[in-house]
């Protein structure tokens, strides 16, 4: 964990509070717009915040790496070459995908790469 990447302390903290034991943390992202609050990696599975619940509730989901499909990179543009142009990812579990939007395509990246390393 002391190599652990995070954009905000209160968040790393927050998934910090919820390991098992012998659970690492790898990265915990902030994720922009609406719906996802933000997306925790341990070596153990994902961990998603979810804000689009009614209300102003929001939901802390953990999703095994067994159960995750696959996982995509989302673009709204032509890629031109670059496969991480854009900040965003989606994360397929069953029929349900959870799509993730970060600043920067490094986190992406990051996030796509670790996802597909436990997956594959």
């Amino acid at each position: 964990m002391a190599n652990a990447t995070y954009d905000r302390k209160e968040q790393f903290n927050q998934i910090r509070s919820g390991l098992l034991d012998g659970e690492q943390i790898i990265a915990v992202y902030d994720a922009v717009g609406t719906g996802t609050g933000f997306i925790g990696l341990t070596d153990r599975r994902v961990i998603i915040q979810d804000r689009s619940f009614v209300g102003k509730k929001f939901a802390i989901t953990s999703i095994p790496y067994s159960k995750i499909t696959s996982v995509s990179v989302v673009s709204n543009k032509s890629w031109g070459g670059e496969f991480f142009s854009t900040g965003s990812i989606a994360v397929h579990v069953g029929t349900h995908t959870y799509e993730v939007e970060f600043r920067g395509a490094q986190k992406s990246h990051h996030v796509h790469n670790v996802i597909l390393h436990y997956i594959s």
